[in-house]
């Protein structure tokens, strides 16, 4: 029994052997490269590296997005056993509000237990002195240097740069994880966010041994990122400064174009907020705050707001009677207050109580005369000036490389159709506040400086442009192409000199009907200016249009104050558009904004000025001819017509 139980032990051993023998030679020399590799693998762990993100520049090399250093508390929470508690007696350290607490929790959550997870971004200086006094009592709580974003002009191109925030969970499932890895900003509004792919780079890594724990024992490789391209704009940081001061706090946009190649020399949306407000976060209280305040400055007017143009268009108008052979630059219309679309018997006013007398085209543009378009858009029809409007970029997004841009509205019997489905039938009335401006109209900044700097560049269009050239760290800038869209939209460049010459007489006019007139925007400035205002109302008119009790207050709760100008006339190289929100009049109120926004251009431009341009002789003449047309205002009864909703596009001073 004995010899019997020895041997079945015996056996037992050597059948265990065998096994251990045979799992030894599976794994040793079977699989041996395989689980070599593994254990290699499980030793060593590759760490990204986020990169730096590229600079922002004006064109002069001003900066406006910087990468600058930050210090910020980091928990491993591996190395807390209470976090609860440590989290309390911390806050009486470092100050840690609500919305710290909020995020490290909700990031706590989504990470791995030897990561090390942000608590409190952007430590001041006495933050860290006392935390280094306390360091001994959080073990696993540590300081830790990075770069984070800053902008130093503040809110002055908030709405141009935009600015980044910190990934969130939605941002995960969105992104490129292997580019994405280690960076925990991304841009988020404007150039921040359109040219985020440039900005961002390519992140490197680092291979680290570590232990079973998964703690970083050394270095073995370093394989360093490429940083983010830098970004020039050709907006320079003078002529905005000028723009948002000019407006001196009041909501509304402003937008400046050089005509010869598209490239945005301003664009200011007032009022603005600062952007470094949401880089690591924004409090709650800071963004109730922007979200409730009734001026909303965060929407961006420049692109995001759009308003009724006013007589603004009626440049436009003009060209297209000229293009489309309804008008010529002599031909005439009579006005005398009101005018009467054929067979029917409302009326639609001018702004002047008695009208302006006898209208050619010239007198018709620095005079705002509405009698004039209200015939002409009837001449032209509907159809024909949608068309006209449309290729001048009206009623669509201009592709400006700034993002949350609105369509805007050019009416047309399609819009119509779609937007009212009950009422499809276009009615000649709608196409006489057309003429003026007014209606469906919807324009932004954005659009009117595009479609002027178009016509300014005589009908060649170009695709706005803020950013004008990148470049790698270290390397020179490469201009970015922006050829022209397509080819002159200018039939006759007689037509072209005709408006031009319409709107030179807006600003040196000396008739009191004059929109320009008593402004003296042209005043002192060396270069010949051509412009227009434009004072579309808000509100459909019930009271009597020429209530002499109007006051400043009053009309400006009612009208969009628009200004649009180009200079040198003869040669543009710069075309500005100006709206405010609530404005009396255009030339009055948005008038002397574009002026200050021309003078702050006018600095940044060397060489000698040229000195001031003669008006063309047969614009005086045909001046001077209207401006001798009888006007007999004795003659004419004051109209006690009622006129449509917004039917005033007139901008002749009270």
């Amino acid at each position: 029994m004995f010899r019997r139980r020895a041997l079945a032990g015996f056996g037992l051993i050597l059948l265990g052997l065998g096994v251990l023998v045979g799992r030894y030679v599976f794994l040793q020399v079977l699989h041996h490269d395989e689980y070599a590799l593994r254990s290699v693998s499980n030793s060593v762990k590759p760490r990204a590296i986020p990169p730096a993100r590229g600079l922002i520049y004006d064109r002069n090399g001003v900066l406006l997005a910087d990468n600058v250093p930050a210090f910020r508390l980091e928990v491993r929470p591996d190395q807390v056993q209470h976090m609860n508690q440590m989290l309390a007696e911390l806050g009486r350290v470092v100050p840690l509000d609500q919305d710290d607490l909020d995020a490290f929790r909700k990031q706590l959550r989504q990470s791995r237990r030897f990561d090390s997870v942000p608590l409190k971004m952007r430590l001041t200086e006495d933050d860290i002195a006392r935390f280094a006094v306390n360091r001994w009592r959080f073990p696993g709580v540590d300081v830790v240097p990075y770069l984070t974003r800053y902008y130093p002009m503040g809110s002055l191109f908030a709405d141009v740069v935009g600015y980044v925030s910190r990934i969130d969970a939605d941002d995960l499932t969105k992104l490129d994880p292997d580019r994405y890895k280690g960076t925990t900003h991304i841009g988020r509004t404007g150039l921040e966010r359109s040219y985020e792919d440039m900005l961002h780079g390519t992140p490197g890594y680092e291979l680290d041994e570590v232990n079973a724990d998964g703690q970083i024992q050394r270095v073995l490789e370093t394989h360093p990122p490429i940083p983010g391209k830098n970004l020039y704009l050709s907006i320079d940081a003078r002529v905005q400064k000028a723009a948002q001061d000019a407006f001196q706090g009041r909501p509304g946009a402003a937008v400046a174009i050089d005509p010869r190649n598209g490239q945005v020399l301003a664009m200011v949306s007032v009022p603005t907020y600062d952007p470094n407000l949401f880089v690591n976060g924004i409090s709650t209280a800071d963004y109730k705050a922007l979200l409730n305040a009734p001026d909303k400055p965060l929407l961006n007017r420049a692109l995001a707001s759009a308003y009724p143009p006013g007589s603004t268009v009626k440049p436009f108008m003009g060209l297209a009677g000229l293009e489309d052979g309804v008008r010529t630059p002599e031909d005439t219309v009579f006005s005398n207050g009101v005018f009467y679309i054929p067979g029917q018997s409302r009326g639609y006013r001018d702004d002047q109580r008695y009208g302006a007398g006898t209208v050619n085209l010239y007198k018709a543009i620095y005079a705002s005369v509405n009698t004039y378009f209200y015939k002409l858009a009837l001449d032209l029809g509907i159809d024909r000036i949608s068309e006209f409007m449309s290729a001048y970029g009206f009623g669509r997004p201009t592709g400006v490389d700034v993002p949350g841009e609105v369509s805007g509205v050019v009416p047309s019997r399609a819009w119509k159709a779609k937007h009212s489905p009950k009422e499809r039938t276009w009615y000649p009335g709608e196409t006489v506040i057309t003429g003026i401006g007014q209606g469906y109209w919807e324009v932004t900044a954005m659009q009117l400086a595009h479609a002027l700097a178009t016509f300014a560049g005589r009908g060649v269009p170009y695709a706005p442009r803020v950013v004008m050239s990148t470049a790698d760290v270290g390397k020179p800038s490469s201009p970015l192409l922006n050829p022209p869209t397509g080819p002159s939209l200018i039939k006759n460049m007689k037509d072209w000199e005709a408006v031009n010459e319409g709107m030179q007489l807006v600003i040196y006019s000396n008739d009191p009907l004059s929109t320009g007139y008593g402004h003296n925007l042209g005043g002192g400035f060396p270069y010949r200016l051509a412009g227009k205002s434009g004072t579309a109302e808000r509100f459909s008119r019930t009271t009597n249009a020429y209530n002499e009790d109007r006051n400043t207050a009053y009309l400006a709760a009612r009208h969009r104050a628009w200004f649009e100008v180009f200079t040198p006339a003869e040669n543009p190289r710069i075309a500005v558009a100006v709206v405010l929100e609530a404005g009396a009049w255009g030339a009055e109120d948005s008038g002397p904004i574009a002026r200050k926004i021309l003078d702050a251009w006018l600095t940044t431009q060397g060489g000698a000025v040229p000195p001031d341009t003669p008006l063309p002789e047969s614009a005086v003449a045909a001046s001077s001819s209207a401006q001798n047309s009888p006007n007999a205002p004795e003659d004419l009864p004051q109209s006690d017509a009622p006129a449509p909703d917004s039917s005033s596009g007139g901008d002749a001073t009270p």
